[in-house]
């Protein structure tokens, strides 16, 4: 069974939707979930579902093989950033080739870089009167929402869509095809 580590910042809904999904299934299981926010909600959701939870700080990450080590020592198959803001230091991704996927909520090349997540890039995309908006899933490297585009799905915009509207359909777009996109990665891996 492949192990995925899961990277998030924040509340951690698709983290968790990610868990749920491989718990119905024999392909994959969720092994460690790490934060940069030591008060994340994703790590009550990590303790509810059984999974390691830990958070760590900038030194940890970037200026040791904390974080290297611990996921070396999980011998995890992917990394999956779902919602983590921090960019993802270099030593770890040479250390996982094209093992290392994010989750944008935008259509890219458009609406990424350094800054735009959640609010900011619904905001961005609404103000500048978009037809379509939606999820982007992509290899991650060491530039901002610049790797590789795995997997795109799209919404419409209506002139009705807010900010707040549209989060909401590109939450539906992440829960649907992230972790099917996931699964597709681990199962073609070689």
């Amino acid at each position: 069974m492949k192990r995925i580590a899961i990277f998030a910042s924040g509340s951690g809904t698709n983290a968790e939707n990610i868990i749920r999904y491989f718990q119905e299934r024999n392909t994959a299981s969720v092994v460690q979930i790490l934060t940069n926010n030591q008060h994340a909600k994703v790590l009550d959701r990590a303790k509810n579902h059984k999974i390691s939870g830990l958070s760590f700080n900038r030194t940890a990450l970037y200026h040791s093989n904390d974080v290297l080590n611990l996921l070396k020592s999980a011998h995890v198959d992917l990394i999956v950033l779902a919602g983590f803001l921090w960019k993802f230091p270099a030593h770890i991704l040479a250390a996982f080739p094209n093992k290392v996927v994010n989750i944008h909520p935008a259509l890219l090349p458009k609406y990424g870089g350094k800054g735009m997540y959640g609010a900011h890039v619904h905001n961005a995309v609404i103000e500048n009167n978009e037809k379509e908006s939606g999820i982007t899933i992509h290899y991650v490297n060491e530039h901002y929402d610049e790797g590789a585009i795995i997997f795109q799905a799209k919404t419409a915009i209506t002139s009705e869509d807010t900010p707040e509207t549209l989060a909401q359909k590109i939450h539906q777009l992440e829960y649907k095809h992230f972790p099917e996109v996931i699964e597709n990665i681990l199962t073609n891996a070689h």
